[in-house]
C-alpha cells in the first residue's frame, strides 16, 4: 500500500487532487492510503510554496498544481 500525502489547507484543489488520487489508484488497481496534512509548518517542512502539493511514499513529486490522471497514475505506478 502506497502513503500518499495532499499537503494544503483544505481548498478547493487540494480536494480535487486527493480525490484525482483516490479515482486513478482505483482505476489503476493501486491501494492508497491517501493523508491530508493541513498543518502549516507540516507543509512548509516539504518546502512547498504553492498548494497543493502531493507527496507518495515521502517524496514529493508535484507541488503548486494538480496533476493530470496520466500524471497521477504513471507517479502511482512508479511508486508501486
Amino acid at each position: 500500500m502506497l502513503n500518499v500525502k495532499v499537503l494544503g489547507s483544505g481548498c478547493a484543489n487540494c480536494k480535487r487532487l486527493e480525490q484525482a488520487v483516490q479515482r486513478v489508484a482505483g482505476a489503476i488497481g493501486v491501494a492508497v492510503e491517501v493523508e491530508k496534512v493541513t498543518d502549516y509548518a507540516e507543509i512548509m517542512k516539504w518546502d512547498v510554496l504553492q498548494t497543493p502539493g502531493l507527496v507518495v511514499n515521502g517524496k514529493l513529486v508535484a507541488a503548486g498544481r494538480i496533476p493530470p490522471d496520466e500524471e497521477i497514475a504513471r507517479l502511482l505506478k512508479t511508486a508501486a
